[in-house]
């Protein structure tokens, strides 16, 4: 196959996998909150839903391995305990999610179908999919995806000519708490989580249907991933912007839901639903596709490869798809935020250390800042959970701790001291 048309369906297939359910409502209500500041918003939602992802992407290109290779610098154990964890999120979270914002979107508005029906049928065809992985890259990056895109294209392309200006207030309004907003409206996404667990399925789907050396595939996986993070942020930034524009039209107190319905049938008119609803379906379907092949990938590699064990890890995934993706879509955002505090900023760091050279990501470096990381990042994840008015105490000595990113400047000190007393030792 020519190397330039492979980058590209290499390109959009990593496009549609990040592409799901949080990628599509949360922008425009963004760009609500925001108003005249967007920009600031959609900086700090870029950089945790396409900064931090792609980066997951260009490490998976040096590394060429599995997710477990991800971690194994801080310790096997810790390796495998992470990538359970994360894995488990994966499916317990994001991939039900999918097919909830499926029902609620694409599903119900035209057919009086129980929730439970929809989920059954969802993950019966992502069971399909995922056991047909030799062709998944191919399915996915010619033919669905150019779709997507189109469609999005579209309505940001009309909402933005389209769109006035005039003034509504909003909820936020400083731009430091915007550019917060928008980092922690990103954790939504689960992109960091997809940049680690998709950017695996990528490397194992090309080993096993290209040939080729390290450099080479390091290289088509590198630009691939630079131009799917091109198309995140201009569809990112598209939809923020279109929030904005247009937020004097959407009815009052909107949710997010209605937010991106109410876009689509005020730039595709009365047949903007039909259009949201495909768009949704394949923009969701590809993301649950994506995380059950990455689940199934790594619980058969603990068994030799076995593809018995891939057959059943993906049963077992599907089938906690249909029960948690039958609940609706504001319940699962809800519960998924605790679960995203706690191993969120862990999987951004240890991106961030697996992306940067060699020589700044020492086995002790990993160590020490992966648990400064950890530690620091459990009051954000507490606070989610239970109300103690000793952590409000804690958070408030901590820099940006009042932000959910506690975590952040002291990883970035002990780095810096780890890497100094290593440059030291003769």
């Amino acid at each position: 196959m020519n190397k330039t048309k492979q980058t590209l369906i290499v390109a959009f297939a990593l496009f549609s996998l990040f592409f799901g359910a949080g990628n599509l409502i949360l922008p425009p209500f963004l760009g609500v909150q925001s108003g005249a500041n967007w920009y600031f918003v959609a900086f700090g939602f870029a950089l945790t839903a396409v900064v931090v992802p792609i980066l997951g992407i260009l490490a998976h290109a040096k590394l060429q391995g599995t997710m477990f290779d991800f971690a194994k610098k801080v310790s096997p154990l810790f390796s495998s305990i992470y990538c359970i964890i994360m894995y488990s999120i994966a499916v317990a979270l994001p991939a039900p999610r999918t097919a909830s914002v499926t029902h609620e979107m694409a599903i119900a508005p035209f057919f009086s179908i129980p929730t439970i029906v929809t989920s059954c049928v969802y993950f019966g065809l992502v069971f399909l999919f995922v056991m047909n992985r030799s062709r998944l890259l191919n399915l996915i990056g010619k033919y669905l995806t150019p779709l997507i895109v189109i469609i999005l294209l579209v309505i940001i392309g009309i909402g933005i000519f389209a769109g006035s200006t005039e003034t509504v207030a909003t909820v936020v309004s400083s731009p430091f708490n915007l550019i917060t907003s928008g980092i922690l409206e990103g954790y939504q996404t689960f992109d960091a989580i997809a940049g680690v667990v998709v950017g695996a399925v990528i490397v194992v789907s090309l080993n096993a249907s290209t040939e080729g050396t390290y450099a080479e595939k390091k290289k088509l996986i590198s630009q691939s991933g630079l131009m799917a993070g091109f198309g995140l942020f201009v569809i990112y930034a598209g939809l923020i912007a279109c929030g904005y524009l247009l937020q004097s039209s959407f009815p009052e107190n909107a949710s997010r839901t209605e937010v991106l319905t109410s876009l689509s049938q005020l730039t595709l008119g009365r047949i903007g639903t039909t259009f949201l609803s495909v768009l949704v379906a394949l923009a969701c379907f590809t993301t649950a596709v994506g995380i059950i092949t990455g689940a199934s990938d790594y619980v058969s590699s603990l068994f030799k490869g076995s593809k018995k064990v891939y057959t059943i890890t993906a049963v077992i995934s599907s089938v906690i798809g249909i029960l948690v993706g039958s609940y609706n879509v504001a319940f699962i955002i809800d519960v998924a935020l605790p679960a995203l505090m706690f191993i969120y900023p862990i999987t951004i760091i240890l991106i961030l250390l697996n992306a940067v050279p060699e020589r700044f990501a020492s086995k002790t470096v990993f160590k020490g800042v992966v648990l400064i990381t950890f530690i620091f990042s459990v009051p954000d994840f507490l606070k989610f959970l239970v109300s103690i008015e000793y952590l409000e105490n804690i958070t408030s000595i901590i820099p940006l701790a009042n932000y959910s990113l506690g975590w952040v400047l002291p990883a970035f000190i002990i780095f810096l001291i780890l890497n100094a007393i290593e440059r030291k030792e003769p």
